[in-house]
């Protein structure tokens, strides 16, 4: 095992050759990736499936609410949870940690039968919340470790990028195992687990930060560490921020304002499949065709989201000019999705639904990146956490109320659904720009 002392000498051997700087960032970014990529596929089987589940275990709209909101409540209570753990004990830890709880409830949905099926389905949802929401705490908190900030826009729509692979994955898994009939569907839930224990022992052999990597070249470290050589020494000395703290700070509430959004995105995830049976009556594997371009669509979304604010900052824009201009960017792409109940075409509609997760993936890209210009890497995790809890908590206030409102006047309540989606991130963008007109870190002091 190599000491401090061997890595410095390392690197100052590494100084003394020519080399390219390098790209060892990447290879983290890789598993940031995955890890989203199986992260995302595990949550989104059950809304390819939802239709198929709801006929075999007699599930009313107001039921797989209710699944949808166990899952929330506790990736909420895991936001919180979470991103503390994380920013406690590391990434390292804390991301292990993660993955290896939301994947056993994850497999976990395989073993329930029709006598259980609803209670089963909100404990095994609960336990996949908790689990899973330690993946963006970490994922971001990585990030700002492993990149410099004109790159965190771009690095975390690459792995954002994964939602929508995993996203993808899901019907494409789900069509190729699951008949018509419902029969296999258990098989769905189990595909990820061996993907799981791979990342796992990646992710334990590769991971470390930035300054205690080996591989990692004199030149590859400073360019990761430039930001730091111009921040004030009060922002150098902060080790820990308080939860008190972090609620007071305006830069946690702007972006938790904009994680509200996440109830949209939340929406598009796990009530698609249910608006293009209801609205369209389609089968099971023109459900899996249709949302396979709607993250089709939000993995470019995702990435070409963090390539424009990389791109603005590159043309000599500052960093609030270049985020907010492409958060607006982001906002108006969404704005169509007002029409996707009123077109009769199955297709066009996956279209408006898809352009519209394009937006968002592209505008959670850039919001995530805001978190690591404006807050020390020791509070990120925890900021992100309780963002997310703000998002977890409107798109359970979206499932109660759609359930309850499908069940008792129909379909017509997509309408209303689809209209605030598209309407809310102008109206949010608004908010944030109010509360931080300059994109500016935050005042505080060590704990």
């Amino acid at each position: 095992m190599n000491t401090e002392q061997d890595i410095i000498i390392e690197r100052n051997v590494e100084e003394q050759t020519p080399k390219k700087k390098g790209n060892y960032r990447y290879r983290i970014l890789a598993l940031l990736f995955m890890a989203t990529t199986i992260n995302y596929m595990d949550r989104s089987i059950i809304g390819v499936l939802a239709p198929t589940l709801e006929k075999i275990f007699a599930w009313t709209k107001s039921d797989y609410a209710t699944i949808n909101i166990a899952f929330k409540v506790a990736y909420a209570i895991g936001m919180l949870s979470m991103g503390g753990i994380i920013d406690k004990f590391g990434t390292r830890i804390g991301y292990t940690l993660s993955i290896a709880i939301w994947s056993s409830f994850g497999m976990l949905h395989a073993a329930l039968r029709p006598a259980f099926g609803l209670i089963g389905f909100i404990m095994a949802r609960f336990g996949l919340g908790i689990g899973e929401a330690g993946n963006f705490p970490a994922a971001v908190k990585t990030v700002a470790e492993w990149f410099p900030k004109k790159d965190r826009a771009f690095a975390t729509g690459i792995f954002n990028a994964g939602s929508n692979v995993g996203a993808i994955l899901a019907p494409v898994a789900v069509t190729a195992i699951v008949m018509e009939d419902g029969t296999n569907w258990q098989y769905a839930f189990l595909v990820t687990g061996v993907l799981s224990a791979i990342w796992v022992l990646l992710w334990l052999k590769i991971y470390k930060k930035p300054e205690e990597t080996p591989a990692l070249s004199a030149d590859e470290l400073a360019y990761i560490q430039q930001d730091e050589l111009n921040m004030e020494e009060e922002e150098k000395a902060v080790k820990k921020l308080p939860w008190g703290k972090v609620i007071s700070l305006k830069q946690t509430w702007a972006f938790s304002i904009g994680k509200m959004t996440d109830g949209v995105w939340f929406f598009f995830m796990f009530w698609s499949g249910m608006f293009f049976t209801d609205k369209f009556g389609v089968s099971i594997k023109e459900l899996g065709a249709a949302l396979v371009i709607v993250y089709v669509m939000a993995d470019l979304g995702s990435i070409g989201g963090g390539y424009l604010s990389r791109f603005f900052i590159d043309k000599g824009w500052s960093l609030n000019k270049a985020r907010k201009i492409s958060l607006l960017i982001c906002a108006l792409c969404i704005l169509p999705v007002v029409f996707a109940t009123t077109t009769s075409n199955q297709w066009v509609a996956a279209c408006l639904i898809a352009l519209a997760s394009g937006g968002h993936q592209a505008w959670s890209a850039n919001l995530f990146s805001v978190v690591s210009d404006t807050m020390p890497k020791e509070a990120i995790a925890s900021v992100v956490g309780f963002g997310g809890m703000v998002g977890a908590v409107t798109g359970m206030t979206i499932d109660f109320i759609l359930g309850q409102v499908l069940d008792g006047s129909g379909s017509g309540a997509y309408f209303w659904m689809f209209l605030i989606a598209g309407c809310s991130y102008l109206i949010i963008l608004g908010i944030i720009h109010l509360i931080l007109p300059k994109l500016e870190m935050a005042k505080v002091k060590k704990a």
